[in-house]
């Protein structure tokens, strides 16, 4: 329950990271286990045996993890990192959010092109507004994030492409229901790996929009 009494809303189960000792919900951290050889191995789909180990969904802290040996005490043992951990959590989540964002496409929740996710947006049917992170800035503030929702810039045009069934694409949109609960839960972790310059991380919410 939350402060006053109040049940919380969505429920959902909490773990500690290692590295910065905060306790959030799962979808904000990135599980690894122990391979059999000992190696750390990001558990993206959070279905692997053996002992969970969590880590905030941000780049500069999974590489703090490694760097300053956290996982090994973790894990009370002795393991091998990969030199290019964050990058694997990168690159697996990037296939995720592409793989999601392409069956909510073929399941009739998403579209693509400038006019249609204008469309959605004027008619309120958007919950997700997906923007890729090498378009034109120009053109891509002239659509806005879905009031209640979310703006996600995380996708290269490749990637967005890739996920329309096309070269490339800068916008897309999502409907709400079906798929996009779990697109929003991977696209947020990409984010985290995708910080812009600054320390921005490439989403928001219609407040911030």
């Amino acid at each position: 329950m939350s402060r006053g009494g109040r049940e919380k809303e969505n429920e959902l189960p909490e773990r500690r990271c290692i590295v910065t000792g905060d306790v959030q919900p799962k979808p904000g951290l990135v599980r690894f286990v122990v391979a059999p050889d000992g190696t750390i191995f990001p558990d993206l789909a959070e279905k692997l045996p053996g002992r969970g180990i969590w880590v905030t969904a941000d780049r500069a802290v999974i590489e703090k993890a490694a760097a300053k040996g956290m996982f090994a005490r973790a894990a009370r043992a002795q393991v091998r990192v990969p030199e290019n951990l964050a990058d694997m959590v990168e690159e697996g989540l990037a296939h995720r959010v592409v793989e999601l964002i392409s069956l909510a496409r073929k399941a009739g929740g998403a579209i693509v092109g400038f006019e249609k996710v204008k469309g959605w947006l004027a008619d309120g049917k958007a919950k997700v507004l997906l923007q890729a992170s090498d378009g034109s800035e120009r053109g891509k503030g002239k659509l806005w994030t879905p009031e209640g929702g979310r703006w996600f810039g995380c996708l290269t045009s490749s990637e967005l492409g890739l996920a329309f069934g096309r070269d490339h694409a800068i916008h897309g949109a999502l409907a709400a229901g079906g798929l996009t609960p779990r697109v929003i839960r991977e696209a947020a972790r990409l984010a985290g790996l995708r910080r812009q310059d600054g320390g921005e991380t490439a989403m928001k919410d219609s407040k911030t929009a």
